[in-house]
């Protein structure tokens, strides 16, 4: 089956396709990881977006509906060099295609990704249209014309109710902006009970739940649409432990005062380094953003760093001077990649047992 991308800087590449048959556009980016293409396509904190592989061989490994991240997809396309149709693994259920066509997506393989790649490095994340049919321009004009880059998915991804999972240690309240299954799993091994509730649940709603702490999950988009998150964690931080990670590590920031930015073309990948600045201490990451929380606009804001980013020096991590709430731009979790920093779970048990938030400190 025919398959090619169009990028709105004109460039086009031609290969095969798999997966759904059909047409999308959306943002392209790229992932360094070598493994974990099925957690990478369940991860709501994807949507809208288009996703190249630069590792070359995908699909060895085959797919494990226990690895989803989510219940759907709502990625809009993946680009690959290799394609295995044949997985080799006891677990394996089923292969990459089979998976894509059911999850609807999109896919491209026999593409040089690695100069596609290139391409966004030096250019920055673009438009992109993938489709396995040979597209006209009067189509292509369409596509790109009716296209805008939806900067609020967090809207749409997360739970539009609230839901409980039952656990006997201390109760989280955990506001869903796209989160993974693996930031639940993590909070259920340590016996949490977890009230998962819609990104914009008000500051009076959270409180009645009478948590003992506040976990910002990950997400898509633009944080600075998360316009009422950022006005309740202003009001719940002084209140009870909060700990964000990823789009909710980038909304911590704008509710204490400080800015954030869209990145050239962002971090995305299983292999990214961060050094512990407290602990002096370097770490492997997993990470998937965008956007980025720009250092200088923390000052004056209660607000110190504690992880920076050992490629770039952009900002990994931040902790109130002296209450318990912090954040990491990275994913302790993993899933896929290491879960060397899954401590930072314990942190935040840790607060949340020494009575943070109940009149004790």
């Amino acid at each position: 089956m025919y398959g090619a991308i169009y990028l709105e800087d004109g460039t086009v590449y031609e290969g095969k396709g798999f997966g759904f048959e059909g047409t999308s556009c959306g943002e392209l980016v790229f992932n360094t990881s070598m493994t974990g293409y099925q957690e990478i396509l369940t991860d709501p904190s994807y949507a809208g977006q288009i996703i190249t592989m630069t590792y070359p061989l995908i699909g060895n490994y085959g797919v494990n509906s226990n690895y989803n991240e989510a219940k759907k997809s709502y990625a809009k396309g993946l680009i690959i060099k290799s394609l295995c149709e044949k997985p080799s693994n006891f677990m394996s259920e089923n292969n990459l295609d089979k998976m894509m066509k059911d999850l609807k997506i999109v896919g491209v393989y026999g593409i040089d990704t690695r100069s596609l790649t290139k391409k966004i490095r030096n250019s920055g994340a673009m438009k992109c249209i993938i489709s396995n049919k040979v597209l006209k321009s009067e189509e292509i004009k369409n596509y790109f014309d009716n296209w805008r880059c939806e900067d609020d998915w967090m809207k749409e991804v997360g739970v539009k109710g609230i839901c409980k999972i039952e656990g006997t240690g201390p109760k989280v309240v955990l506001v869903d902006f796209g989160v993974k299954k693996n930031i639940i799993r993590n909070l259920m091994k340590k016996n949490c009970e977890i009230i998962v509730v819609p990104y914009n649940t008000p500051y009076e709603v959270i409180m009645a739940l009478n948590p003992e702490g506040i976990l910002l999950s990950n997400g898509p988009g633009d944080p600075k649409c998360a316009v009422e998150a950022i006005e309740m964690v202003k009001k719940i931080m002084s209140k009870l432990p909060v700990f964000g990670i990823c789009l909710g590590h980038q909304i911590l920031s704008l509710a204490a005062g400080g800015e954030t930015y869209k990145m050239k073309f962002g971090h995305r990948g299983g292999n990214h380094g961060v050094i512990d600045i407290k602990l002096d201490k370097s770490f492997i990451t997993s990470q998937n953003h965008g956007y980025a929380v720009q250092g200088e606009s923390l000052k004056g804001t209660g607000m110190i760093e504690t992880f920076k980013n050992l490629n770039d020096d952009t900002v990994e991590g931040i902790e109130h001077e002296y209450l318990p709430v912090f954040s990491v731009q990275f994913h302790p979790e993993g899933a896929p990649g290491p879960e060397d920093t899954s401590y930072l779970f314990d942190k935040f048990i840790n607060y949340m047992k020494e009575g943070w938030g109940k009149g004790e400190k």
